[in-house]
Formats: structure tokens, C-alpha cells, sequence
């Protein structure tokens, strides 16, 4: 069984999309793993605007 979060290719730091606003960012960091109750958790990324103004930690990634 694999563990961790899965992410997409194009997830990597610094470049992708932010889930808080909606839009993509060059400052996107993985800050919540979703847990589902099949399949692996759901990863989600917020730009350092989003981070700061909802204070959202940046969790490490971590892959399968």
C-alpha cells in the first residue's frame, strides 16, 4: 500500500496553483494534505500572499 502525498508534475515548489485564490502562483507551497477515505490524500498549495494572510504553515512534502 503506498503512503505519503502524490503529487502532480507540474506541483512543484515555488510554481503551480494556489487552492486559496484560485490562480496560479510562483510562490505555491504545499500547506494541507487532504484525507479521503479512499486513495491517497488530496494535496493542496497556497502562494505566499495566502500563507501570510490566512497564516498558513508549510507542511514538508513528501512523496509515495
Amino acid at each position: 500500500m503506498e503512503t505519503g502525498i502524490q503529487l502532480s508534475p507540474d506541483s512543484s515548489e515555488g510554481h503551480g496553483w494556489c487552492h486559496w485564490h484560485d490562480g496560479p502562483s510562483g510562490t505555491a507551497r504545499l500547506v494541507e494534505a487532504v484525507e479521503r477515505q479512499s486513495g491517497p490524500p488530496v494535496a493542496r498549495y497556497a502562494c505566499q500572499p495566502c500563507r501570510e494572510q490566512r497564516r498558513l504553515p508549510v507542511k514538508l512534502e513528501a512523496s509515495s
